[in-house]
C-alpha cells in the first residue's frame, strides 16, 4: 500500500509530459502549414517567358524563287553586330557550359545583353535524319529559344555550305554593321567584342580575324591528304582561319547576291512552349 501514492505521480506526470509534447508538436505543424500558405501568397509569380513575346529561334530553308534581301529592308532586326554560334547535335554540353559562362541561358537575359552591348547571339545549327536527335534540339529549342536552324545537313563535310548559309541566314534577318562567325568551344568577352566591332574603319569591305596558310599535303597515306593537291600547287593560298571572325556588311551583301537565296520564316515547331 505505501508504494501506491509514488505510482500515481509517476504516470501523472508521464500523462503530462506526453500531453505537453503533443501539444508542441501540433503547434509547430501548425506553424509551417501557416508559414506555407503564406509564402505561396507572398511568392511573386514568375511570368512566362513565352508570353508577349515574340520568339528568337527560326528556322531558315532554301527557295530559289524569293530574290536577294533588299539592302533596307525594315522587317530586318537592326543591331550593331550579329555572331553566331556554330555548334552540331553532339554539343549539347558545349551549349550548356557556354550558357553557365558568357552565353545567357534565358531569352531575357539574352535581350539585356544585346541591349548592353549591341549584339544578338544565336546557335547555328543544321538538320539531321536521326528524329531523336532532332527532338531533343526542338525540346533544346523550346527551353532556350536561342537558335537558327539552317536547311543545311549538319556534317563537317558541309561545313562551307552550312557557312555559307548561315552569312545569308544572319543577313536576311539582321541589319548589322558586322557579322560573325564562332565556334561553340570558345569563351567570349561580349564587351570586348563590342569594342572591336564599334571601332570606326576606313574601309567599308572588312574582315576580322586570323589569316593561315601552309604546305598542301600530297601523300595519300597523310591526315589530311588533299586530292587536288595538283591543281593548288606546294601550298595553300592566304586564308580566313580561326574560332571566330567578322565580316563587315558590304562583304557579307556580295555573299547574298550569289545564287541560292534564303527565304526566312518562323517555323511552328520553333516557338516558345507555354509552361
Amino acid at each position: 500500500m505505501p508504494s501506491s501514492p509514488p505510482n500515481s505521480i509517476f504516470h501523472y506526470r508521464s500523462s503530462f509530459f506526453k500531453s505537453r509534447r503533443s501539444s508542441f508538436i501540433f503547434f509547430l505543424c501548425l506553424l509551417f502549414i501557416l508559414s506555407s500558405f503564406l509564402f505561396s501568397l507572398l511568392r511573386p509569380v514568375r511570368p512566362n517567358p513565352c508570353t508577349n513575346r515574340k520568339p528568337k529561334s527560326v528556322r531558315v530553308v532554301w527557295d530559289t524563287n524569293v530574290g536577294a534581301v533588299a539592302k533596307n529592308d525594315k522587317s530586318r532586326y537592326k543591331v550593331m553586330g550579329f555572331v553566331g554560334i556554330f555548334t552540331g547535335f553532339e554539343s549539347v554540353g558545349r551549349r550548356q557550359s557556354l550558357r553557365n559562362t558568357w552565353f545567357p541561358s534565358d531569352p531575357n537575359s539574352l535581350q539585356r545583353l544585346e541591349e548592353a552591348t549591341g549584339l544578338a547571339f544565336r546557335f547555328i545549327i543544321g538538320r539531321t535524319s536521326d528524329r531523336w536527335k532532332m527532338s531533343a534540339l526542338q525540346r533544346e529549342i523550346a527551353e532556350y529559344d536561342d537558335f537558327i536552324q539552317l536547311d543545311i545537313q549538319e556534317e563537317y563535310s558541309k561545313l562551307p555550305y552550312k557557312t555559307l548559309a548561315y552569312f545569308k541566314a544572319a543577313y536576311a534577318l539582321f541589319e548589322a554593321d558586322f557579322y560573325v562567325k564562332a565556334d561553340d568551344d570558345i569563351y567570349l568577352r561580349p564587351d570586348r567584342l563590342s569594342l572591336l566591332v564599334a571601332k570606326e574603319r576606313s574601309h567599308r569591305q572588312t574582315y576580322i580575324g586570323c589569316m593561315k596558310k601552309g604546305p598542301v599535303f600530297t601523300d595519300p597515306k597523310l591526315k589530311w591528304y588533299e586530292p587536288q593537291s595538283n591543281m593548288l600547287g606546294t601550298e595553300y593560298f592566304l586564308h580566313a582561319y580561326g574560332p571566330i571572325y567578322a565580316l563587315s556588311a558590304d562583304v557579307v551583301s556580295s555573299l547574298v547576291a550569289l545564287r541560292n537565296n534564303r527565304h526566312v520564316f518562323l517555323s511552328p515547331q520553333l516557338n516558345c512552349l507555354a509552361t
